[in-house]
């Protein structure tokens, strides 16, 4: 890429950044749009506008963001934000870091030729490379710094939040699984019950063994289906009223095929009539259900945080596959399906997917690799010879070379999250939190094994095949010096994502559209207008492992080529700037899992060192330089550093501390109400009178239930 198409790229894309921050500040303005940008405030019961968002001043956000407190997005948008805002400036302030470490190293080329702006342009054996060799070590030891810092820090955080005097069902609960096989004469209640009543005599408080749900939830999903069309039924009546006659029209509809088909019926009595079918239906599944489809898991209680905690880390069998127990995730976030699966079952589904993944990612790494390769206007032209006269235009031309790679890479990267988080469920996690960690880090290591390496080394076996096809031997010097050139890829890359993406972010366009299409198209209830404005939480699962794809390439090029290193420090600003607006305004937790990402955000960021290290390890090598035998010691020392903290931090990441879990709530806790917090909603019924709900079966309302 030649420096025109460069500063193309970037100038559009600054561009497009201004249009649609624009645009955000008109319309976030417009009382109709306040349910697309203010809804996390809207459903706590707050002013949209509270504090000046209201104002003209397009830049009001701006300082809304800035000033607000981390307790600020902890009490909007819970703890596991917060922590990720704490990997957002950590990483900032690594960056800024390289920048102070190789502000004076960069190589002698000229900005005329962006892809020679670069520790390419240093020569062999040069002295000058010293100053790189300083710089990496400086690199790595701020990063050893701001992340021992900011694991304290989340460490701090995460503990705060376990010791809140508030009542969190999660806390007197575990979940126990791998339930041996049942004794003669007793049912899987009674065999929980006497299990844990002789290890907890005082403070046991009683079970709930897990059930097949799956006839039962679908029956449930069948009700709420009606329900709903009764509603929209009964809306487009009401609506008809005000619009016609006085008496108003009442709907109808078809009984048959997809309501294509058939008699045609009164829409409020039919479904009336079906509901009042489906509920005494429901109520005999719930009966079975409770009574005959117990399966082998159980949530355990206790009256006492302390002694939930205790019992999630303790053993409680010789044999590890048969009684496990575990913190139990909140209500809203268990996959019920998986709680069931035995152990070894368990780990037999976790190395299948991981096969799986690797396949994947070996898979995708032909496609990674010529999409790197081919969507270079060069390759273009000899490949499909017949798109010349149209690549040929000097403004399309510039415009392809300066957006076609990038875009093609990120259409490509978009399918693959749903598969992954596929993957991750089917190992067998019991909660969604954890299933998104897991989705999170095989995302990672799928876009730094398929973009970041797999462009790097594709695109440059592409350009130099014939070479290393007349002298093999030299495929290492080939591709040590051609890392450099695909530089210019990347800083266009992290443009594009900043300034295009953080762009969409922030003015939710395609969202603002979507809501007002259903509005006046789809929606008739209050009930769908929320659904269709309703925002879904920050999205880890994808969001994280973008975030350290550009932090592994900015780590990995920030001596090799310096000017990605401002692009980096953009991203992480504007990211840390805008998504700060989105959590404490916009986005709402699915769920709170308190810091339990931090640990394998961690791990990625120190993978990313490590790959840096390494990086550099073997292009001083390229270079011939003698010393390169000094930054032997930094890998080690990465390694030794990631031991340490995790000795240190991680086990009170995945367990409770005693000493947090002890402090004083500020009311008793009512047990019933956290028992019934935890049954699934297609099981929640007054007449259901099986001893195991027997003082949980009030129609009581269970914000944030999950049902799977």
């Amino acid at each position: 890429m030649d420096f025109d198409s460069f500063l193309t790229s970037l100038g559009t894309s600054f561009i497009i950044f201004v249009v649609l921050m624009c645009l955000f500040a008109w319309l976030s303005s417009k009382p109709g749009n306040t349910v697309v940008y203010y809804p996390n405030r809207i459903l706590k019961g707050l002013d949209p506008w509270e504090g000046g968002s209201r104002t003209r001043n397009p830049f009001t956000w701006i300082k809304e963001a800035m000033s607000s407190s981390e307790q600020d997005v902890i009490n909007m948008s819970g703890l596991d934000t917060a922590v990720y805002f704490v990997f957002m400036s950590t990483v900032a302030a690594t960056d800024d870091s390289i920048q102070a470490a190789g502000k004076n190293t960069t190589s002698i080329g000229t900005f005329n030729d962006l892809d020679k702006l670069s520790m390419g342009n240093i020569t062999a054996k040069s002295s000058r490379l010293w100053a790189f060799l300083v710089a990496t070590y400086w690199v790595s030891f701020v990063t050893y710094f701001l992340l021992w810092r900011g694991y304290k820090h989340v460490s701090e955080l995460r503990a705060d939040a376990l010791m809140s005097p508030e009542v969190r069902p999660q806390q007197f609960a575990v979940l126990v699984r791998d339930l041996p096989d049942l004794p003669k004469g007793q049912s899987r209640k009674e065999q929980v019950d006497s299990y844990f009543k002789a290890i907890y005599p005082d403070t046991f408080y009683r079970s709930m063994v897990v059930t097949n749900n799956k006839e039962a939830n679908k029956i449930y999903e069948e009700l709420e289906g009606y329900k709903k069309k009764l509603a929209r039924a009964e809306a487009v009546y009401a609506e008809s009223k005000s619009a016609g006659k006085p008496e108003g029209t009442r709907p109808t509809i078809k009984t048959g095929f997809l309501g294509l088909l058939g008699k045609r019926v009164d829409a409020i009595e039919y479904y009336n009539e079906k509901i009042k079918e489906i509920i005494p239906k429901l109520e005999a599944e719930q009966k079975i259900t409770l009574k005959e489809k117990q399966l082998g898991a159980a949530l355990v209680f206790f009256t006492s945080r302390v002694a939930a905690a205790s019992a999630a880390q303790s053993l409680h069998a010789q044999l590890v596959d048969t009684w496990t127990v575990s913190d139990a995730p909140e209500s809203r976030e268990l996959i019920w399906n998986n709680l069931n699966i035995k152990f070894f079952q368990r780990q037999i589904r976790q190395y299948v997917v991981y096969v799986i993944v690797a396949l994947t990612i070996m898979f995708y790494m032909i496609p990674i690799g010529l999409i790197s390769a081919l969507t270079t206007l060069d390759n273009l032209k000899k490949i499909l010879p017949f798109l010349k006269p149209v690549i040929n235009i000097t403004a399309l031309k510039t415009v392809l070379e300066a957006y076609l790679p990038q875009i093609a890479l990120i259409v490509f990267l978009a399918l693959l999250p749903k598969l992954l988080l596929f993957l991750s469920k089917i190992e067998g996690i019991p909660a969604v939190s954890h299933a998104v960690r897991a989705a999170s880090g095989k995302y990672f290591y799928f876009t730094v094994l398929n973009v970041f390496i797999g462009v790097t080394v594709g695109g440059t076996l592409f350009k130099t095949f014939k070479s290393i096809e007349k002298d093999p031997n030299s495929i290492v010097d080939v591709l040590a010096n051609s890392l450099p050139g695909n530089a210019t890829f990347f800083l266009t890359y992290v443009a594009l994502q900043f300034f295009v993406g953080y762009g969409l972010e922030l003015s939710r366009i395609v969202p603002l559209i979507i809501y007002h299409l259903k509005r006046k198209y789809l929606c008739k209830t209050e009930a769908e207008l929320k659904e269709a404005w309703f925002p879904g939480d920050l999205g880890y699962g994808t969001r994280v492992p973008s975030d350290m794809l550009i932090v592994t390439i900015v780590f990995c090029y920030s001596c090799i080529a310096p000017l990605i290193i401002p692009f980096g420090v953009v991203y992480f600003a504007l990211g840390w700037l805008i998504l700060r607006n989105q959590a404490l305004k916009v986005y709402v937790p699915a769920y709170e899992s308190y810091g339990r990402m931090w640990p394998h955000m961690f791990l990625r960021l120190v993978a990313a060192l490590l790959l840096y290290q390494i990086t550099m390890l073997g292009y001083f090598g390229s270079k011939k330089f003698i010393y390169v035998g000094f930054l032997i010691p930094l890998p080690i020392l990465s390694l030794i550093f990631v031991y340490i903290c995790q000795k240190r931090f991680y086990k009170s990441f995945s367990d409770t501390a005693l000493e947090v879990a002890s402090r004083e709530l500020k009311e008793t806790p009512s047990m019933e109400h956290i028992f019934r917090s935890y049954i699934p909603l297609s099981l929640n019924s007054e007449k259901v009178d099986d001893d195991q709900f027997e003082d949980a079966l009030s129609q009581a309302s269970r914000s944030g239930s999950f049902v799977v």
